[in-house]
C-alpha cells in the first residue's frame, strides 16, 4: 500500500497570511537600498570564471609499458586524456548509483510498496548489475594502463552532481514515492552517459570497449523502463486510478534481464 501525498499546514506559501505577506511587501518597498540588476550579477560571476583556478586535471597512464600498443597511439593526442576523462566519470556515477539501489533496497524492504511498486528481487537485480558495470569500467580503465583510482575532474562534477541525490535516497523522512524521482534521474543521466562513452569509445577505435559498453547501456536502458514504471504505478495509485498492466510483464522483463 502506497503512502498518500501528506495533506497538511504547509506555510510555505505567502498566500497563507496575506496580511503579514503585505506588510512584509511594503516594508521591503520602504528601505532605502537597491538591490543589484542582473547584468551586475552577470559581471561578477564573469569575472570569477575568467580568474578561476585549474578545477581538475588528468594524470598520465600508470605505466606506459603496461599500455596497449592502440592507447600510445591515442596519446599522441589529447584523445586519451579525454577518453580516460570519461571513464572516470562513468566510474564515479556507476559507484554512486550502486549506493542509491542500496538506500533504495533498505527503503524497499521496510515497506509499504504499491501494486506496481519495486520488489526486493528488482531492486537486487539492479544493483548487481550497477556493480558489474563499475567493475567492467574499473578494468577498462587499467586496461589503458591508467589509474582507477584517480578522481578525474569530469568524476569530480558528477560526484558533487551526485549529492542531492544520494541527500534524497538517505533522508527518512521523504516517502519512496518521491524517492523514486532521485533513482529516475540518476538512471536519465546515466543512459546518456553510456550513449556518450559509446560513441567516443568507437570513434577511437576502442571496438572491443564500445561493444562492452553497448551491452551495459541495454541493461541500463532496462533499468530505466523499470523505474519509470514504479513511479507512474505510484503516482496513479496515489490517485486512486487504476494502474493497466500486460499480463507477463513483470516476468519479460526479468528475462530481457539475465540475458544482459
Amino acid at each position: 500500500m502506497i503512502n498518500k501525498t501528506p495533506l497538511g499546514w504547509n506555510r510555505t506559501g505567502i498566500a497563507t497570511s496575506r496580511d503579514m505577506a503585505a506588510e512584509m511587501t511594503r516594508a521591503a518597498a520602504s528601505l532605502p537600498w537597491q538591490a543589484g540588476s542582473a547584468d551586475d550579477l552577470h559581471r561578477v560571476r564573469a569575472a570569477y570564471v575568467a580568474n578561476a583556478s585549474v578545477f581538475g586535471t588528468m594524470p598520465p597512464p600508470a605505466s606506459l609499458k603496461e599500455a596497449a600498443l592502440d592507447t600510445l597511439q591515442l596519446l599522441k593526442g589529447n584523445k586519451a586524456a579525454v577518453l580516460l576523462d570519461e571513464l572516470g566519470n562513468r566510474l564515479a556515477f556507476e559507484r554512486t548509483g550502486s549506493r542509491l539501489y542500496e538506500a533504495l533496497l533498505t527503503r524497499v524492504e521496510a515497506g509499504p510498496s504499491w501494486a506496481g511498486g519495486p520488489l526486493v528481487e528488482d531492486v537486487v537485480a539492479i544493483h548487481a548489475d550497477e556493480m558489474r558495470h563499475f567493475q567492467l569500467i574499473k578494468q577498462c580503465i587499467e586496461r589503458l594502463g591508467s589509474d582507477p583510482t584517480v578522481i578525474t575532474p569530469c568524476a569530480n562534477v558528477s560526484a558533487v552532481a551526485s549529492l542531492g541525490l544520494v541527500q534524497v535516497m538517505s533522508d527518512p523522512r521523504i516517502p519512496l514515492r518521491y524517492a523514486l524521482n532521485g533513482i529516475l534521474t540518476a538512471e536519465l543521466t546515466d543512459h546518456d552517459g553510456w550513449s556518450m562513452l559509446i560513441e567516443l569509445a568507437s570513434s577511437l577505435g576502442q571496438a572491443e570497449m564500445a561493444a562492452e559498453f553497448r551491452e551495459a547501456l541495454a541493461s541500463e536502458e532496462l533499468h530505466l523502463q523499470r523505474v519509470r514504471g514504479w513511479l507512474r504505478a505510484a503516482i496513479l495509485a496515489d490517485a486512486d486510478l487504476d494502474l493497466k498492466e500486460e499480463p507477463g510483464e513483470q516476468q519479460e522483463w526479468y528475462e530481457q534481464l539475465s540475458i544482459h
